[in-house]
């Protein structure tokens, strides 16, 4: 999780809109537009609270209408004497056997609690590595890294978890296998020198040494997951940070997303495979016969399912810029062509079009968003003066209407696969010492109370014009984001529909002025309505009453639009 960003995205309203009939009080179910991704799904992670309370934590994120639950299963947390220099004597790291049963314990609990509830679980297969798997040259000094990890000591962990979660493994004792997983990703934010090192090549400026250490991790895991049972299985490939430095990048500061995958694939900065010593020193093909055989000695590169990207948006204010200055998330303000942050989704699907064109293939990744959300004031203060320059936080407010907005622009993208909230409760408790909790970024504060983004996620509402003159339709977009597993269990005719209210003024009270049967899987639609004055506009559902796996019968609503009519 690091945080920058570049370029403007610009928003497409006028496609997908439909014209309602004849009164301010009625509505009508607009056709998705031809490029929206109606089919992206909802991501969510919490690690600590996923393996401290896995039935708990889950049922709570099914609530929300979470699809899929991304969960690191760390390397060094699962292998046995992580901290030693070697790996213990006779150890067969591709067994799962070998390793200690209390490690792979909350994991099991985890898989098993998804598989019940329906989740489906991503399994990033992360860091922190054993130090026994490090490479030469790191030592005391980089003990907070993850220092040229082994490709083949990675690929035999990969192969335990491969098998272990495979539907058919029984653990020593058990009666019964355990479930199957079948969606993975491998690695987390291998541009991050905290989590990959070397970044740079030692000893040569300019010359990257993290693209070639993850290439040679992802090709052993891909190797693992395919040898295992799990080759038709969903394998997500990137999950790279947003944001990076330049061009000496130095041993452990992060890389720039877009450099980093060109010289993952091989590429210059003109898409044409690297020659000579350049391309010995980042472990890349030398000659045109070694580019032609790079495809399929790099499958996963070429044959994964999607591209995982933590698209963080800037969200933040700085001081030069005024004290009321805001960065949306269609907007990064440092304009980097090598960022892949949301506003930047754009160049990051022509980097990997171009990438993998460069060998011949027309892939046209999807890209999955497993991380975002926005640091909130409260618990943060809402400026702290101790960064330079003063970085200001977005109230819960602003955070809930930007998260909304962040969706609407992924659903308008056709490449984009999913939408995430990272941390479902803030971790740290909120003072001084902790500063003011941390990456408080979570729907829940630390003392179990909702923020205002808990509804915004749960029901997102996102209204792109919110003024128009008296007649003129304005357009509602929004997600009820519990009805695809209302919609899985019960179908169309067991859901009750989405009521759009609205309410005059600052203190009238809501009614409905249009309801819309749910009918996308995932409970998206858009529609435009007329209003009769000025007020708010808010979106009320309720969850069914037959499924005893949903809060039976419960309404809830989304945050509320201001809308002005003239």
């Amino acid at each position: 999780m690091i945080k920058l960003g570049a370029a403007l995205w610009r928003m497409r309203t006028g496609a997908t809109l439909l014209c309602l009939l004849a009164s301010g009080a009625a509505a009508a179910l607009a056709p998705a537009g031809a490029r929206a991704s109606t089919t992206q799904v909802s991501v969510m992670e919490d690690d600590p609270l996923v393996l401290s309370s896995p039935e708990a934590t889950l049922s709570q994120m099914r609530d929300l209408g979470v699809s899929v639950v991304r969960l690191w299963i760390t390397w060094a947390d699962v292998a046995p004497a992580p901290d030693a220099r070697r790996a213990p004597s006779g150890f067969d790291a591709s067994n799962p056997a070998a390793y200690p049963p209390a490690s792979w314990a909350p994991y099991d609990q985890a898989v098993i609690a998804a598989s019940q509830l329906g989740i489906r679980l991503d399994l990033d297969l992360t860091p922190r590595v054993p130090r026994w798997a490090e490479g030469p040259g790191g030592g005391a000094d980089y003990a907070e890294s993850d220092w040229r990890p082994s490709a083949r000591d990675f690929g035999q962990f990969v192969h335990a978890v491969g098998e272990r979660y495979s539907g058919s493994y029984i653990p020593p004792g058990a009666g019964t296998p355990l479930p199957r997983v079948s969606f993975w990703s491998v690695w987390n934010e291998p541009n991050y020198g905290p989590t990959l090192a070397p970044q740079g090549l030692p000893g040569h400026p300019g010359v990257l040494s993290a693209p070639m250490l993850y290439r040679n991790l992802l090709n052993s895991a891909w190797s693992a997951l395919q040898q295992t049972g799990h080759g038709s299985d969903t394998i997500l490939f990137g999950e790279t940070a947003a944001r990076g430095v330049g061009f000496n990048v130095g041993l452990f500061n992060g890389t720039e997303p877009l450099p980093f995958i060109r010289a993952l694939y091989c590429l210059d900065g003109r898409y044409r495979p690297l020659r000579g010593r350049l391309a010995a020193l980042e472990g890349c093909p030398t000659s045109a016969v070694a580019s032609r055989a790079f495809p399929e000695r790099n499958p996963a590169l070429f044959d994964a399912s999607g591209f995982a990207d933590h698209p963080y948006s800037y969200g933040s204010i700085r001081d030069e810029l005024g004290p009321v200055a805001r960065y949306p998330p269609n907007v990064e303000p440092d304009n980097q062509p090598g960022f892949a942050s949301l506003a930047d989704l754009g160049n990051l699907e022509r980097t990997l079009d171009r990438c993998v064109g460069a060998y011949g293939s027309r892939v046209r990744y999807r890209i999955w968003n497993t991380e975002y959300g926005y640091i909130t004031s409260p618990p943060k203060p809402a400026t702290d003066r101790s960064t330079r320059p003063v970085t200001y936080y977005a109230s819960q407010q602003t955070a809930a209407y930007f998260l909304n907005w962040a969706e609407y622009l992924s659903y308008e993208n056709p490449r984009v696969a999913s939408f995430a909230q990272y941390l479902l409760q803030d971790a740290t408790l909120p003072n001084r010492g902790s500063d003011w909790g941390a990456f408080a970024i979570g729907l829940i504060d630390y003392y179990g109370h909702q923020k205002l983004t808990y509804a915004a996620w749960r029901m997102p509402l996102f209204m792109p014009v919110t003024s128009a003159r008296r007649g003129v339709p304005l357009t509602v977009w929004g997600e009820v984001r519990p009805a695809a597993y209302a919609l899985a269990d019960l179908g169309a005719g067991g859901v009750a529909p989405v009521q759009i209210q609205f309410a005059p003024g600052a203190r009238g009270r809501f009614t409905t002025v249009a309801a819309l049967p749910l009918v996308n899987r995932q409970g998206y639609f858009i529609t435009a309505v007329r209003l009769p004055a000025s007020g708010r506009v808010r979106l009320a559902w309720s969850y069914p009453q037959d499924d005893p796996l949903l809060p039976s019968g419960a309404q809830i609503y989304s945050r509320t639009v201001q809308v002005s009519i003239r």
